[in-house]
């Protein structure tokens, strides 16, 4: 049997990962790799994305470490965001730090449309995203789970464990963003979708 190269998933043209974008990221480990989770490497990413938001001016509402993967949600908060970027920046500045552990070639994501960016919905799919390790069977309730938070620079005591977590984050982000809402997809963006 020959052998057949892995393919890369498809991606959007890049306007869509640009400007005031709000992509699902999932990055996955090749063969499923499991030794990499731990406080060390938490702290690690928490800096790093740290950088890679305020560097491509994103807002990180939740995110997720699991044994064999992590999800991430970006909101873009400028025109001149850009989600691809900061993801081969956090790529890159994480590398070292993952052992043996390698990232597959590709993060899948997820471009919310329109209506997933409504405010309710939006927020459902960050709590879905954050649920993941209650799914996984790894803890009873997600609050439990050590490997999970938000972003945004400038605001190191953001946690979505809060209860007034969404009532902050908005607030936030509405100051930065220079909205009170989740804006709408680029214009370069809306017509394709």
């Amino acid at each position: 049997m020959p052998f057949l190269p892995k393919s890369k998933l498809p991606r959007l043209s890049r306007e869509f990962y640009q400007g005031r974008a709000a992509v699902l990221w999932t990055h996955t480990f090749e063969d499923r790799a499991t030794d990499w989770l731990d406080n060390k490497f938490h702290a690690r990413f928490r800096e790093v994305l740290l950088h890679a938001g305020a560097r491509h001016q994103l807002a990180c509402p939740v995110y997720v470490l699991m044994p064999d993967h992590w999800h991430l949600v970006w909101l873009g908060l400028a025109e001149e965001s850009d989600q691809r970027l900061a993801t081969a920046f956090l790529r890159q500045h994480l590398k070292l730090t993952l052992g043996k552990g390698r990232l597959q070639n590709r993060a899948h994501d997820h471009v919310l449309r329109e209506t997933e960016r409504e405010r309710g919905n939006f927020m459902a799919a960050c709590n879905y995203v954050r649920d993941n390790p209650v799914r996984g069977g790894l803890c009873a309730a997600w609050q439990d789970w050590p490997y999970l938070g938000g972003m945004i620079a400038g605001y190191p005591d953001l946690d979505p464990r809060t209860n007034a977590y969404w009532e902050k984050f908005w607030r936030i982000h509405s100051r930065l963003a220079g909205t009170g809402q989740i804006p709408a997809l680029t214009r370069r963006a809306t017509n394709s979708v």
